[in-house]
């Protein structure tokens, strides 16, 4: 049981968009090094409970060698969707000392572009209490198609509502919504990259462009909580919404927080920490780590405590 630098025991999330799954395996059929290097520097030293993963692009090959490899090495349970028109799956891991029974959800991939993994799972603490657990990856290129995406996470919300608690989360590719915030906006009049401006704006009614917000709208106003804005909104850690993609990327408007872990509105009373874990010279993306108390998740699914309040700036 961890206990680590929070003078409690605790459960951690990490989320991590690992560019191309690292990459190719080298010609001698070994494993990439930026694969090695996401394994070995970011993900292993974490000791997390569940890791939200996106991009797994090779591990499907074969016989799911690279899952079973990660699987391996950070001692968790590996899930790994179907490879959808994104050609990227999404995977998800988990710890089965924390949650010893887990399955796989079975739905119906045909309205996303990269099909999301979700796993249904039963915490050691709370045994008889369901957690739905959710690894996704938003369509890059579509307003409309991560609108139907986000309503397909909201009926799953609305599910777990009524059964157990929820923690899902990965790369949106929108931004959060401005009302409420403390990041300045994107002033999309000074962004070159046309396709770019195509894939990430909505055209307002004078002309202009806005940035696509309407997954973290929707997510937030179904109940779920962003963990990183509740860190930064109601704990203090205002580096809790630090940017995790886009460094590279000044043509597209500059470095830009889009991954994101959310937790129903129960679950996120017991946030102790974000942190974003920087992933320079491995991932386009840097990775995000929640820590959670583990008697706060425990009370969560319980539902000893009232959910978070319903944030009226964003809702």
């Amino acid at each position: 049981m961890r206990t680590s630098t929070y003078g409690e025991p605790v459960v951690t999330i990490a989320c991590l968009n690992l560019e191309r799954d690292g990459g190719p395996d080298n010609p001698d059929g070994s494993l990439p090094q930026r694969w090695l290097d996401a394994h070995h520097q970011i993900l292993k030293p974490l000791e997390a409970d569940v890791i939200l993963r996106q991009e797994a692009t090779y591990s499907h090959l074969d016989d799911d060698r690279r899952l079973k490899a990660a699987g391996k090495l950070l001692g968790m349970k590996g899930f790994l969707s179907g490879n959808g028109a994104g050609r990227n799956p999404t995977a998800l891991f988990v710890r089965p000392g924390t949650f010893p029974v887990f399955e796989r959800m079975t739905y119906n991939a045909m309205f996303w572009r990269t099909p999301p993994t979700i796993v249904s799972a039963r915490f050691v603490d709370v045994p008889d209490a369901e957690l739905l657990l959710m690894s996704w990856h938003a369509a890059f290129n579509s307003p409309r198609g991560r609108e139907r995406e986000a309503d397909e996470i909201t009926a799953l919300v609305d599910r777990m509502e009524r059964l157990g608690g929820f923690i899902g989360g990965g790369d949106g590719n929108e931004y959060p919504v401005e009302d409420g915030e403390r990041i300045s906006p994107i002033d999309w009049s000074t962004v070159t990259d046309r396709a770019h401006i195509h894939h990430r704006t909505n055209l307002a009614p004078d002309g202009s462009r806005v940035s696509c917000t309407y997954l973290h709208r929707a997510l937030l106003t179904s109940g779920l909580q962003d963990a990183a804005r509740y860190a930064a909104h109601t704990l203090g850690q205002d580096d809790a919404i630090g940017p995790t993609a886009g460094h590279a990327k000044p043509d597209q408007g500059g470095p830009r927080w889009i991954d994101i872990v959310y937790s129903d509105s129960r679950i996120a009373r017991a946030v102790l920490a974000v942190n974003v874990l920087d992933t320079t010279g491995i991932s386009d993306h840097h990775g995000v780590e929640v820590v959670l108390s583990r008697r706060g998740l425990a009370d969560a699914l319980r539902r000893i405590h009232p959910p978070v309040p319903l944030d009226q700036a964003v809702a």
